[in-house]
């Protein structure tokens, strides 16, 4: 291979990833890489209007497909703004690559233009952050920022090149395919604590299945759904993973923690075993106490990551492997074992508790009030969303209802800001996810204030033909901050208070389409012509600016003086 300039060899490598966009606003320090670019059809670079939508849309993208991300920005600001996006990655252990245009060598350490420490800035949220000195370097160390983002527990990486290590000339490189210098087998469980998590479920009577997104990741869906049947075991779905199962199935309860299902906790609260696939019990699933999950209750946890195995709640058995190798080791050992695992009295408990959430859920679509709750948006939505539909939900409070609210059909189709709870996250998520699955209907919900933090996108969706649909429920506050105020200092309200444009109006001035819907009959229609119009399209609908959730801290404040 002839020698390739730094530009040309980290395109190369790019390619030899599958990496097919490439986000970020033009810099001055990367424009060798923009060139060898220029005559380069299979990667696209889209350019944006702010750094950290680049990075929501990196992170979408790879949440969607399983491959990696990518961002690409210039040095000081445009680095510093990608912080916050890349942050929603770590959290979701999305394998989002940053790369940096940095200053050039001969100026480092002389606080030259746009100079900042940005490894020390990035690591905090990257699995490896480093900057390549030497252009023969540059293959060696994409290689292992691509290794980083990819095993393990994935995650976002940090790669700062100097522009004058861009622009020299490197050596030949070979392009290695990717499984020459990563794992790319998934890792398989330990016989001994298969056996030890089999023997465990036989003898439970109550045993609930509790299913975290590294089931995605893993694509062993279908076979935990297999392993809930061959058990008898209800299953319920960590904060932001209701995709995990199909949320039809019949022994599905609804999805834990924050925001969740009243039902799935009433579940969790009454197993004598629970079996966690895919899921570290962070903050929003399980609030670090025992709401939920009982003390002394038996835990079967699998994780890729044996750092998270026991971290937050002891655990009877850890089994540190893919959930996919994991759920196949354990329906072989339970199969073969001659042992009925039905439990009817337990199955239909679970039933009992699924059907009174159907119930609930199903009441709220006579919700007639006006301006519109956003529980009945909610059952408009349900009835109007294709199943395949890949649905951003943004932070914030009518976001909120949507995690007990929406339901999800195939794995991969919800996408939230989980732990990090940044607002300004769905629709730039969402443009990521619909050039990563572009046959698939996407929608992002938003509040009125957080869809504004990152509404100037509109313009990128319109030029680029992006065409994702955002539905702004409009209460004009800042709701979740608002009901803090008012269950925790007596409604004495502060800050919470916005003004707002139409967004229909707002939307047509970039080119998309725009709907103002006021009314629950009009929300169907208003999303299928969104869905229909070939274009990026916003569907504004007001609701009422006095609902929204209570805080999780309030319940439990309000639950503990009740038994006083």
């Amino acid at each position: 291979m002839d020698k390739l300039t730094g530009g040309q060899a980290v395109v190369e490598l790019l390619k030899a990833e599958q990496v097919r966009h490439i986000f970020g606003i033009v810099g001055a320090t990367f424009l060798d890489v923009l060139d060898a670019l220029y005559d380069e059809r299979s990667v696209a670079y889209i350019n944006v209007r702010h750094e950290q939508a680049a990075a929501f849309m990196a992170d979408g993208l790879a949440r969607v497909t399983d491959l990696p991300g990518v961002c690409l920005v210039t040095s000081g600001p445009g680095a510093t703004n990608l912080l916050t996006g890349v942050a929603a990655a770590y959290v979701a252990h999305s394998p989002v690559v940053v790369l940096v245009g940095g200053i050039s060598l001969e100026h480092s350490q002389k606080d030259a233009f746009q100079e900042f420490d940005l490894i020390s800035m990035f690591r905090p949220v990257t699995k490896l952050a480093v900057q390549i000195t030497r252009p023969e370097r540059i293959p060696e160390l994409l290689r292992s920022a691509f290794r980083a983002a990819m095993t393990g527990r994935r995650g976002p990486v940090f790669v700062e090149i100097p522009r004058d290590v861009l622009n020299d000339q490197v050596v030949s490189a070979e392009l290695l395919a990717p499984e020459r210098y990563r794992v790319t087998q998934p890792q398989p469980p330990h016989p001994e604590a298969i056996r030890e998590a089999a023997r465990r479920l036989r003898q439970a009577e109550r045993p609930l299945l509790l299913v975290g997104g590294g089931v995605s990741r893993a694509d062993a869906n279908a076979l935990v759904v297999r392993l809930g049947e061959q058990c008898s075991m209800p299953m319920i779905t960590a904060y932001g993973r209701n995709d995990a199962v199909p949320n039809a199935h019949p022994l599905y309860v609804g999805p834990l923690g924050r925001a969740g299902s009243p039902e799935a906790a009433a579940a969790c609260r009454r197993a004598d075993l629970l079996l966690v696939v895919g899921s570290r019990l962070a903050h929003f699933t399980s609030h670090f106490d025992d709401r939920y999950i009982r003390p002394g209750t038996p835990i079967i946890q699998i994780d890729v990551d044996s750092r998270d195995i026991g971290r937050y709640y002891p655990v009877a058995v850890g089994i540190q492997a893919d959930a996919r190798e994991a759920c196949l080791a354990l329906l072989e050992a339970l199969a073969g074992d001659g042992v009925s695992h039905d439990r009817p009295a337990w199955r239909k408990e679970a039933e009992t508790l699924r059907d009174q959430r159907r119930a609930r859920l199903a009441a709220e679509a006579g919700l007639e009030a006006k301006p519109m709750k956003p529980q009945r948006v909610y059952a408009e939505l349900r009835r109007a969303l294709p199943p395949e539909t890949i649905v951003t939900l943004d932070a914030g409070a009518a976001p909120a209802y949507g995690y007990d609210r929406l339901h999800f059909a195939r794995p991969r189709t919800l996408l939230t800001p989980l732990d990090l709870g940044g607002l300004g996250f769905a629709f730039p998520e969402a443009l990521g996810a619909k050039l990563g699955r572009p046959q698939a209907p996407v929608l992002a919900i938003h509040e009125d204030g957080g869809f504004l933090m990152n509404a100037q996108e509109l313009e990128t969706a319109v030029r680029h033909g992006i065409n994702v649909v955002t539905v702004v429920m409009n209460n004009g506050c800042w709701g979740s901050e608002k009901a803090y105020q008012k269950h925790f200092y007596g409604g004495r309200y502060i800050g919470c208070d916005i003004g707002n444009p139409r967004y229909d109006q707002y939307a047509r001035l970039f080119g998309a389409e725009g709907y103002y819907v006021d009314h629950p009959d009009q929300v169907g229609d208003a999303i299928q012509a969104a869905l229909s119009s070939g274009k990026p399209a916003v569907v504004e609908i007001p609701i009422d600016p006095e609902e929204f959730p209570t805080p999780a801290t309030a319940v439990r404040r309000e639950a503990a003086s009740s038994q006083r």
